[in-house]
């Protein structure tokens, strides 16, 4: 479902002369945890989708493309921990890959962001 606080949020961009699309976790992984997502009443709204510190960050919107360093996301349908806790889990993940094959050499590693995050406290 989209909706005014998630979307769209699709970014075109160019890598090597293919048009290539940035998608945020909750558009990639269709987890419906988005706000008035099919999922969002029974499994909470996801934290990616509302923390405004990490907005913009690899192109993404709110935490959308930097989902691994919250906690609270989903992963395997589960809610996850915290980043020490799920990180692991995430390092294998088909859109973390995403993510950072798309945004090197400018991919922004998790000690970065988690600065960005308490920076902002």
């Amino acid at each position: 479902m989209v909706t005014a606080d998630t979307g769209p949020s699709i970014i075109s961009w160019e890598k090597g002369g293919v048009k290539l699309e940035k998608i945020n976790c909750w558009e990639f992984k269709r987890c419906g945890r988005e706000p008035e997502g099919s999922h969002a009443q029974d499994l909470g709204v996801c934290p990616a989708t509302q923390e405004d510190r990490l907005h913009g960050t690899h192109g993404g919107r709110k935490a959308g493309r930097s989902c691994w360093v919250l906690a609270g996301t989903l992963c395997g349908g589960k809610v996850q921990g915290t980043f020490a806790q799920k990180f692991r889990n995430c390092e294998t993940c088909d859109f973390y890959q995403k993510v950072k094959q798309e945004e090197f050499p400018k991919f922004q590693l998790s000690a970065i962001l988690i600065n960005k995050l308490q920076r902002s406290n």
